[in-house]
């Protein structure tokens, strides 16, 4: 049976952990983390990202294997706040923070299983595949780093990312992509008690545009909602002016345009109605993908989930992840679960025994 140094897994992890990495802030787990990879023998290339994206860089890392066969493995070195000075706590087999601050599983456990499954594959001295690493900075809010990833570096043409949630065994392949709008909705102001006839309310407006809206859930494959309302300054002024901040997802591109298309259209139409302007800017945040069950990569990692025996299931999901970007970029993508559970809240956490599984897995994938 694959044996894997739990003692050193978890520690690895929580040393992990407690290198501050914000989003935006990776340079100290960078600089940490490609040292590591240097001294386990791989070939490591700091790869830089544009200054507003990260103070640190990404990682490209590859290691010769004997096995006729490659592949990238990808995790991202960024946490969401509040990710601070994180003191991780083990308790009957499961890690959490000390309540304060999320714990980092999202994406720390991923990179602790990768690299104690190469540790693994090295101490028994086990011929395995080529090995490619790609570590990203600021996955979280925007997937930043796999955007400005240089993919001349990559050879493989399949990737695994390690970056979500659900039990080991766990394939997504299919995710939406996403679509953000802002809405800038000018009205006029006026005093609210003397002349109020005299303004245009800017969430009148919103409120008429937004009570005609298609939002949340739209078809099983379609989402969208406002998420961010700012304005206003004072009771007695008409509100002159409003900031609506919204998203749309789906797994099809043509329904993510059509739902885009009203959302925008719907704004204007209450602009054009009330008398108001409108400043509107709609961006593509990431597009979708969708890999056929029966694909030979996802074959090979189910027959590997297999052999360590879990049970491999794929599913979409309605969040992106790095695999959106990889894909986009012509590498065949999919992301699997290390466990993680209640991920960007203080209350996550993962247990011991799936970071082991997950772990065996790297180590059987990568070397059969």
């Amino acid at each position: 049976m694959t044996t894997i140094n739990q003692e050193r897994l978890i520690n690895h992890f929580f040393d992990l952990i407690k290198i501050d990495s914000e989003s935006g802030n990776e340079k100290a787990i960078s600089e940490a983390i490609a040292e590591q990879l240097g001294e386990m023998g791989f070939t490591v290339k700091k790869l830089p990202v544009p200054a507003e994206v990260s103070n640190g860089h990404n990682i490209y890392a590859r290691l010769e294997g004997k096995i006729e066969d490659s592949v990238v493995l990808s995790c991202h070195m960024d946490t969401v706040a509040p990710g601070n000075s994180i003191e991780p706590i083990l308790e009957d087999g499961v890690i959490r923070s000390k309540g304060d601050t999320i714990l980092g599983g999202d994406d720390k456990s991923g990179i602790a299983a990768i690299m104690e499954a190469v540790r693994c594959i090295q101490a028994e001295n086990l011929d395995h595949k080529t090995i490619e690493i790609a570590f990203t900075v600021h996955e979280e809010g925007g997937l930043q780093g796999s955007l400005h990833f240089d993919m001349s570096e990559i050879q493989s043409e399949k990737c695994v990312v390690l970056d979500t949630g659900g039990p080991i065994g766990t394939i997504v392949n299919a995710a939406p992509g996403q679509q953000s709008i802002t809405a800038i909705i000018k009205g006029r102001p006026a005093h609210a008690g003397l002349a109020p006839e005299e303004g245009i309310s800017a969430i009148g407006v919103a409120a008429d545009a937004i009570s005609q809206m298609n939002l949340l859930r739209i078809d099983e494959e379609t989402t969208a909602n406002i998420g961010v309302v700012e304005g206003g300054q004072a009771t007695n002024i008409v509100m002159p002016e409003i900031k609506i901040v919204a998203e749309a997802r789906s797994l099809n591109a043509d329904k993510l345009a059509a739902q885009v298309d009203h959302m925008v259209s719907t704004f204007q139409a209450a602009v054009d109605k009330h008398g108001a302007e409108l400043e509107i800017n709609s961006t593509r945040a990431y597009n979708a993908f969708v890999i056929a069950d029966d694909h030979p990569h996802i074959e090979s990692v189910k027959a590997s989930f297999e052999a360590i025996g879990a049970e491999p299931f794929t599913k979409g999901t309605g969040g992106g992840s790095d695999a959106n970007n990889f894909n986009e970029k012509g590498l065949t993508t999919v992301n699997i679960s290390t466990g993680m559970a209640k991920v960007h809240t203080t209350e996550e956490f993962i247990t011991v025994d799936d970071m082991v599984k997950v772990t065996k897995f790297v180590k059987h994938y990568l070397t059969h």
